[in-house]
């Protein structure tokens, strides 16, 4: 009986298969995830810091002003060149219409001066025929002096003689004194007449002067009222380009500052990601190469893409405050360098329904 007892003690316990079958299935199952990840990240580049990117252009108007009219909502799909909103104008009305009527005083100005200076010039050629005219009466009046005193110098010696009267050696004097007075008033006006030429040129040329400075006013008043019709035209705020306007938080009535970002439209037509790398995986990445991507909201969903470039710095160094590594408290960080990656089928009717700041995981295939 004890016998018995020490020989069922002796006899080893059975395992159970089960287990046995579970243990080997894990352990061949653990060697197989592990030779596969192995295998695929020696081939692969795999990162979830990405995000979908678009061109985001903001609505900024260029003048300020009071809004008077908003002519979209939100989320509302905008062409190039809509009217989004338009700022009250009257007062750049105001100011245009004040620029061409500058502008229409000076070109009345302009006249003006062109026909003062024609007249300059009329003048002008008036004194000099006059000028040329009392030179001929000069010659004339310098033959009747010789005329004169040849007939003084002859009574002269007939009075001698008692030829002829006093009375008529008299009229001979007189008649050389007043052919030489008339020379002397002909010389005097000549005088007088070329002052008077020179005078007329001075102003002629003054008022062609002011011919220039007419004509550099108008063009003056011309860029005046260029940069009014400019200043209306900025009044009316268009779209920048296609896709969907962002919240609008502007309402009519609102004064806006020039420079000031009121809302955005968002090009989501053309989409891509940019994916954040870290630098230990870049070695073997280069533009080109084909990636995967897999989008958190439409997680079933396989996009095909390409790596289209690398940025030429890393996300820290754009910062807003970069690290200062020279200030002696440093501690290496892996860093990551954006990569910018495209849909290779940009038709895909998925593609079109990403929206910038998406989340999505990125793999890129090396070989």
């Amino acid at each position: 009986m004890e016998a018995t007892i020490n020989e069922k003690k002796a006899a080893p316990k059975k395992r159970n298969p089960i287990f046995i079958i579970i243990l080997v299935i894990l352990v061949v199952a653990g060697s197989w995830f592990g030779i596969t990840k192995y295998i695929h990240s020696q081939h692969h580049e795999e990162t979830d810091d990405a995000q979908v990117s678009a061109d985001i252009s903001p609505v900024i108007p260029r003048i300020a002003g009071y809004v008077e009219t908003v002519n979209v909502d939100d989320n509302q799909w905008v062409k190039k060149g809509d009217t989004l909103m338009v700022l009250d104008s009257r007062d750049l009305i105001i100011k245009l219409e004040q620029a061409e009527a500058a502008l229409a005083t000076a070109k009345s100005n302009l006249n003006n001066a062109r026909y003062t200076t024609d007249a300059a010039k009329a003048n002008t050629a008036v004194i000099r025929a006059s000028v040329s005219t009392i030179d001929a009466q000069i010659e004339a009046a310098k033959i009747g002096l010789w005329r004169a005193t040849q007939d003084y110098d002859r009574y002269a010696n007939l009075i001698k003689d008692h030829s002829i009267t006093q009375q008529q050696f008299e009229q001979a004097q007189a008649a050389k004194q007043s052919a030489a007075q008339q020379v002397a008033i002909l010389e005097e006006q000549k005088k007088q007449a070329q002052q008077q030429t020179h005078a007329v040129s001075v102003q002629s040329e003054a008022t062609a002067q002011q011919v220039e400075t007419a004509a550099t006013s108008i063009r003056q008043r011309e860029a005046d009222v260029d940069a009014a019709k400019l200043s209306l035209s900025y009044a009316v705020i268009t779209a920048p380009q296609d896709g969907l306007v962002s919240k609008v938080n502007v309402r009519p009535g609102q004064y806006v500052q020039a420079g000031q970002s009121l809302f955005s439209v968002v090009h989501s037509d053309q989409v891509w990601v940019v994916a954040n790398f870290k630098e230990t995986q870049l070695n073997k990445m280069t533009e080109g190469q084909k990636v995967t991507i897999h989008a958190d909201a439409f997680p079933k969903h396989r996009f095909e893409a390409t790596v289209a470039s690398f940025s030429p710095a890393t996300g820290s160094t754009f910062a807003l405050l970069p690290p200062d590594n020279a200030s002696g408290n440093f501690v290496k960080v892996v860093q990551r360098l954006p990569v910018r990656i495209e849909f290779t089928d940009p038709a895909d009717s998925l593609v079109k329904r990403l929206r910038p700041g998406m989340n999505v995981d990125v793999d890129v295939h090396l070989d």
